[in-house]
């Protein structure tokens, strides 16, 4: 049995349990509104669509956010080299967070009947702002829970003169995760100054605040698994923060377009918010070469699996499809149709919910004291939600071409049922591959959950000379090759891009939707398709050096135990 060397780091269980309970009734919600998008009279008057999109959006901001906090307490003992300060805060910090959790449960209900407890002119049950529907009361646990976990971070990092990059990108993060959410702590009547406070929190947390957290927590999580060099990824944390800020400060301004605000946000929100990619390009090859760089055996594979799908799918959900939207001349098409779920869904669970399930992975077999556990249900799980995820994007997004069309350029009455039959079989598609999502989703929480009851039933790895039975798909991935698989990406992407622009051409106007069908066709199962092919090849390459280069056989467990886990922290 391998121990961990911080008792204080068990505190991180009950936010990653949180986090598997929360995520499960999060994916039913999501498949249940899926239904309802083919049938609409589905539990009508019972669970309507509205309040059950609002329980799906929050339960996944939710589930998320006890993912980060449950990896910060995990690692930030080992970023510190000592235990974790003030203990009785974190437990505060968890009630705080369930008592959130039950509270916008209970309450969407009573905002959907129009029951919002005003008060002094804050409604403090519900507010019915989209990703911030709960109210005043629920709002200032949020900000003193998000003051506790700052402090305890803080408290716990080393001196400031001893910190690194990573120390940098983690204590900014929880600062401004905090600071932040005082733009969500009130209420103004003004319609249009009310959406500038609220994509402060929502477009600052997604693009800044969390952005900077996930870079640093995935460098560390690196470091610890292929005992990546620490310069070379404090390097590669500090331009990836230097860059999200620049570009994501100013880059909110695409939230400004429609809202009745001055008209030069066009420009400088088109302009910047294409610079967004960047940081994003940054991280993905950052993990490409962290991985490669000195031909480590993958030890604990569901953990990198999924360490790799966030940072794909960010590239592809939060770059790709964020920057094919991010003009006005395209966002004008796409914004409030389906187009925008598709990149949504990816950008959000892609980035960061697949992250939380890495550390998961990675921290639950320490947490528990197993040395070996059966990876095989974590890579099944890993292909089944990657699959599935990447397919409701492409049933979104190429219903969602259908829509701008017919809604949007013929301007057809979507109540009045013109819209809603064309776009029926790609209704049908969402739930299809939620289904395989669900199962995917249902595996992974099964796997997590039962992971110390299993423990040592996986055949150990074969001792096997790295090249042998690789074939041609599971040789070394060279970064050349790595960087055209990325140019296919975005290849992909311009067609995307280009396909929004033509809806501004006469002949769409006029009513041909050859073009724009044309470019959408060719672009996002293209897009989908090449990621799908990248990440098994990636994957392919990293399984085929199991035995390690001295041809010992690799352990199939997370770690060997504390010696390494001290290792890199001292490092």
């Amino acid at each position: 049995m391998i121990k961990i060397d911080y008792q204080t780091q068990r505190l991180s269980l009950r936010f990653f349990l949180l986090m598997l309970v929360l995520f499960g009734f999060q994916v039913l919600f999501g498949l249940l509104i899926a239904v309802q998008h083919v049938d609409p009279h589905l539990l009508s008057g019972i669970l309507n669509f509205n309040v059950l999109r609002a329980e799906h959006t929050n339960l996944g901001i939710l589930w998320i956010l006890s993912g980060f906090i449950g990896t910060i307490l995990f690692i930030g003992p080992l970023l510190s080299r000592r235990e974790l300060a003030a203990p009785g805060l974190i437990r505060f910090l968890f009630w705080a967070l369930l008592a959130v959790t039950l509270w916008n449960v209970a309450t969407q209900s009573l905002a959907a009947h129009g029951i919002a407890g005003w008060w002094l002119g804050q409604p403090w049950l519900q507010e019915g702002l989209e990703y911030l529907e709960a109210g005043r009361a629920a709002d200032i646990v949020i900000f003193v829970g998000f003051a506790s976990l700052a402090w305890v971070v803080l408290r716990t990092l080393p001196a400031r003169r001893e910190w690194n990059e990573i120390h940098w990108g983690l204590a900014i993060g929880v600062t401004a995760l905090t600071f932040v959410w005082l733009f969500g702590v009130f209420f103004v009547e003004r319609l249009d100054l009310q959406e500038y406070f609220r994509w402060y929190v929502v477009h600052y947390w997604v693009e800044g605040v969390w952005e900077v957290i996930h870079i640093s927590l995935v460098g560390f999580l690196l470091v610890l698994m292929f005992k990546a060099d620490v310069k070379a990824v404090g390097y590669a944390v500090f331009w990836g923060v230097a860059m999200v800020w620049l570009s994501g400060l100013i880059g909110n301004a695409h939230h400004y377009f429609w809202i009745g605000t001055p008209e030069f946000w066009q420009f400088w929100g088109s302009l910047f918010s294409a610079l967004e990619p960047l940081p994003l390009v940054f991280c993905f090859w950052h993990i490409y070469l962290d991985a490669h760089q000195d031909h480590r055996p993958l030890e604990n594979a569901p953990a990198f699996y999924f360490i790799l799908g966030s940072v794909v799918l960010e590239q592809v959900g939060a770059g790709i499809l964020g920057f094919t939207m991010t003009f006005a001349l395209t966002n004008v098409w796409s914004h409030g149709t389906w187009v925008t779920p598709s990149h949504a869904h990816l950008a959000l669970f892609g980035t960061f919910g697949m992250l939380g399930i890495a550390s998961a992975y990675y921290a639950l077999p320490l947490l528990r004291g197993v040395k070996d556990f059966d990876q095989r249900l974590g890579r099944i799980a890993f292909w089944l939600v990657f699959a599935g995820m990447l397919g409701i994007a492409f049933a979104f997004a190429i219903g969602g071409t259908i829509q701008v069309f017919l809604y949007r350029a013929m301007g057809l009455n979507w109540f009045g049922g013109q819209v809603f039959p064309a776009m029926q079989f790609y209704k049908v598609l969402v739930p299809v591959f939620g289904l395989v999502f669900l199962t995917g989703a249902g595996l992974l929480i099964y796997d997590l959950l039962t992971l110390g009851l299993r423990a040592r039933t996986a055949p150990r790895p074969q001792v096997v000379p790295p090249a042998a039975g690789a074939g041609r798909w599971g040789r070394t991935l060279h970064g050349a090759e790595a960087g055209l698989w990325l140019m296919g990406m975005w290849l992909f992407g311009a067609f995307i891009t280009l396909g929004l622009l033509s809806f501004n051409l006469d002949a769409v106007a006029q009513g041909d939707p050859t073009i724009p069908y044309v470019l959408a066709g060719l672009g996002y199962p293209g897009l989908l398709l090449i990621t799908l092919l990248f990440v098994w090849r990636f994957l392919a390459s990293l399984e085929a050096r199991v035995a390690g280069a001295a041809g010992e056989p690799a352990p199939s467990g997370p770690a060997a135990g504390p010696a390494p886990l001290d290792q890199a922290a001292r490092a």
